[in-house]
């Protein structure tokens, strides 16, 4: 195969106008160039052949180069770079898969605007965080929601939430980004309140539900949400974020700070009354868990929470001191039913209109825990 590639082809391409032949040896030139039976002369003659070639003023030669190089790793930068920089027949075999380009050249690609091209990008098999970036900074929604499904893409905690700022309220984006392998818990937590929104809007729309009725199913139905994201979460410098993000945005509500608490997560309930009493971490744990009790009551009376939901929080902390996790299947679940049927039969004594208020906040955890059993 090789013998055919000589300086008679160089004539050839001079010499016939036809952009059928000039597309044919296109196709030869690329499919032999960078292969190792080329010799070094050899290879020096067909990237001279490829030079002149890639601004051949057809397009189906220049798209035949482009379709026959784009995986190729030997392909000189410069020529790969002057074919994503044209027109897009050219351009998407390129930029879809080749190596060649660096995040530099494609992020030079993603300012010229065009569409297409951010598309062919946003689906590479892989996608590093700078160009991520700056595709979501600039891309059109059809190519940051392909971003958003495309696993080989590295989005960051910072790249995701502009994806919400830009496109929360779009479900092209919404679906891939509710499907992604893994979220960062601030943006699980965002999306949560982007699609509840959009749900709210649903009911009060098609269901002739009134606002406010609307506004509270949506509201215990995040404040779930929200509690299954962080149930079991490790990360302590990941639920500051999530805690500071919920205070910012007003979803830190007391009645969060109480389902954390009915699902055993102690280390959320500590990061949120900090943050509400303004009261630095260490100090917080050392108030909550004041064997005294008056420790609990002071940092809970400068977090400005309701005192009807005092006597809930208080046994569920002292429930999660005095019944440890037994590391058996289901211990969770038990813990949390132990724990809601006391904060139950204590509000026996307490006034009716505080009972209904702790009810209405756990009765669909409690119905949840029935049904489990």
């Amino acid at each position: 195969m090789t013998e055919h590639l000589t300086q008679a082809d160089v004539v050839r391409l001079l010499s016939d106008p036809s952009p059928n032949s000039r597309t044919d040896l296109a196709a030869k030139i690329a499919r032999q160039f960078g292969g190792a039976e080329l010799s070094a002369s050899e290879r020096k003659l067909a990237e001279d052949i490829i030079r002149v070639m890639v601004n051949d003023a057809v397009v189906s030669v220049r798209q035949t180069l482009a379709e026959n190089l784009k995986s190729n790793p030997a392909l000189p930068r410069d020529v790969a770079l002057t074919m994503a920089r044209d027109v897009e027949a050219v351009a998407i075999p390129l930029l879809s898969v080749s190596t060649v380009l660096t995040s530099a050249d494609l992020i030079e690609i993603l300012r010229s605007g065009a569409d297409s091209k951010s598309l062919a990008i946003a689906q590479r098999p892989n996608v590093p965080a700078a160009v991520a970036d700056a595709l979501v900074e600039s891309g059109s929604e059809k190519a940051v929601a392909a971003l958003v499904a495309n696993e080989g893409a590295e989005l960051g905690e910072q790249t995701l939430g502009k994806v919400i700022d830009r496109f929360g309220a779009s479900e092209s984006v919404q679906d891939p980004l509710v499907h992604r392998g893994k979220l960062p818990i601030t943006i699980a937590e965002r999306l949560v309140a982007v699609v509840s929104e959009k749900l709210r809007q649903h009911l009060v729309s098609h269901h002739e539900l009134p606002a406010k009725v609307a506004s509270d199913l949506i509201l215990q139905s995040r404040e779930r949400a929200t509690v299954a994201l962080f149930s079991g979460e490790n990360d302590e410098s990941a639920l500051e974020r999530l805690v500071a993000q919920l205070a910012r945005t007003g979803r830190l509500t007391p009645s969060l700070l109480v389902r954390s608490l009915c699902t055993g997560d102690i280390a959320f309930f500590e990061h949120a009354i900090s943050q509400m009493a303004n009261v630095p971490m260490t100090n917080a744990r050392l108030l909550i868990h004041d064997a005294g009790r008056l420790g609990l009551k002071s940092l809970y009376d400068k977090a400005k929470l309701p005192s009807a939901l005092l006597p809930a929080c208080r046994i569920a902390i002292d429930v999660l001191r005095e019944t440890p996790y037994d590391g058996e299947p289901g211990d969770r679940e038990r813990h949390r039913r132990r724990l809601i049927e006391r904060i139950l039969t204590q509000y026996e004594d307490l006034a009716s209109e505080d009972l209904d208020f702790l009810l209405a906040k756990l009765g669909d955890m409690m119905q949840t825990e029935h049904e489990a059993a």
